[in-house]
């Protein structure tokens, strides 16, 4: 009785998740830049990446792989190239997976879709201020 009791005690001391300040690879594992010619779709995957990094619902996900490949069309002139990376981060990229890049990868492994609450969405702006005044990349 006395382990029921410490066992459900510890469960109720969970802290909440951190989000870890945020971090890119670029293209994940892609290339970010035509290897020949001068087409740059870097800052496209890196605002991609602050999607993925602050994550919340699958249609907060799909919206930013849209994204992505509106983005990357844009920058590339390549249809091909925008539906290919779309093909990868749908494929790749969802939360289930044990990745640096996955959906909610700034948040512990395990928060899956999920909404984020308004304390949540302030600590994102605050941690995505921070990166963006360091890291011009997207401004």
């Amino acid at each position: 009785m006395l382990a029921l009791t410490l066992l459900l005690g510890l469960a109720g001391c969970r802290s909440a998740p951190v989000l870890q300040p945020f971090s890119t690879d670029g293209c994940s594992m892609f290339f970010d830049r035509a290897p020949l010619g001068t087409a740059d779709w870097y800052s496209c995957c890196v605002a991609h990446g602050l999607a993925y990094w602050r994550g919340g619902t699958a249609e907060e996900r799909l919206a930013a792989d849209r994204e992505l490949e509106h983005c990357v069309k844009s920058a590339s002139d390549s249809p091909a190239l925008a539906e290919t990376m779309l093909a990868g981060v749908r494929a790749g990229g969802g939360p289930y997976f044990v990745t640096p890049y996955r959906w909610g990868y700034g948040w512990p492994y395990g928060r899956m879709y999920q909404s984020l609450t308004r304390q949540e969405d302030a600590e994102v702006a605050t941690l995505r201020a921070r990166h963006l005044a360091t890291n011009p990349v997207l401004k």
